[in-house]
């Protein structure tokens, strides 16, 4: 791979290609950052659509916080695919989940794109070793996957392919960093990566209680927003479970609750718990608590909820304003 010709902080042009709703959120979202944004999509109502999408994301924006120098003025919506990409110093490519498509239209995007410039995919489940495979310069094509809408939603999910230069994933990884967003490196590929796969865990099991009419879709919504999901927001599921363990931390939660894997709850097979799984589950709260300790974690939880339930207006009455 060509070295990246910019750094990832001195980046001022973005090419987004494909402005549907994950790509249009993309362009509002660098935007909103002060990028000059060029975006091209195939579609003959793909401008009128796109400066809409922008037009009512901004308002939200603004409330966030503009960078300096951002400005709707900065798009321009390219004629031709080669056009937008002539001056890009990074693409990010929003097209339809149609892994053929995916295949020619990266490999389009690297015959078109100036050597070195990185081109990071939305796609929500294709590993990017199933889609680089017809490009010249596969080692700088990755994915990176945002959560709808992007311009909102922090997460960003960088991996790379199996002919991925690991140069690429650093850089990208800092510059959406630098671009605003929240980055998980994954050291792998996983099909549907991290948050998709938890996602769609839930989403099975959801399904399965109402085909089987033992809850209905407001039961499942409200299970989530007046139980779990108020903790989600700030807490993750392992640092949450590993509260329930006490002054012991995941270590009890495990010994105690860990039979209960075998409890016929869900639909999915649970794995072995063994000593392996024990422990990397231990030292990864160990890790992600960051020096935090229990009484730490459950005071950060407990402001945590407080937040979200004022800022959600959803107080019990009597609550402190």
């Amino acid at each position: 791979m060509t070295t990246p010709p910019t750094e990832p902080t001195g980046v001022t042009k973005v090419t987004c290609v494909g402005a549907g709703v994950i790509g249009g959120g993309w362009v509002a979202h660098f935007l909103a950052r002060g990028y000059d944004v060029t975006a091209w999509d195939p579609a003959p109502d793909a401008r009128e659509k796109l400066r809409r999408l922008v037009d009512a994301a901004w308002p939200a924006l603004i409330q966030l916080g503009l960078a300096e120098g951002a400005s709707r003025d900065r798009l321009t919506i390219a004629g031709t695919l080669e056009e937008a990409c002539a001056e890009a110093q990074f693409v990010q490519e929003s097209a339809p989940e149609k892994l053929d498509l995916k295949r020619d239209l990266l490999a389009r995007l690297d015959a078109a794109t100036p050597p070195g410039v990185v081109i990071a995919s939305s796609t929500s489940g294709y590993p990017m070793t199933d889609m680089q495979t017809e490009a010249a310069d596969p080692s700088r094509l990755l994915v990176g996957h945002p959560f709808n809408p992007p311009y909102l939603i922090p997460l960003v999910e960088v991996v790379g392919g199996e002919r991925t230069a690991g140069e690429a994933v650093e850089w990208a990884s800092r510059f959406y960093e630098v671009a605003g967003k929240s980055v998980i490196t994954m050291d792998r590929e996983v099909p549907g990566f991290i948050a998709n796969r938890l996602q769609e865990a839930l989403w099975r099991e959801a399904l399965h209680m109402v085909a089987n009419g033992e809850a209905t879709v407001k039961e499942i919504d409200d299970s989530i927003t007046e139980g779990p999901g108020l903790r989600w927001a700030f807490m993750g599921p392992c640092l949450t479970f590993a509260l329930a363990g006490g002054e012991g931390g995941m270590g009890h939660m495990l010994d105690h609750f860990g039979p209960s894997l075998k409890s016929p709850w869900t639909r999915l097979e649970a794995p072995e718990l063994d000593a392996a799984l024990r422990d990397a589950m231990v030292d990864g709260c160990d890790e992600a608590a960051e020096g935090r300790t229990i009484a730490d974690l459950v005071a950060e939880r407990d402001q945590g909820v407080i937040d979200v339930l004022r800022a959600t207006g959803r107080l019990p009455k009597g609550g402190a304003e």
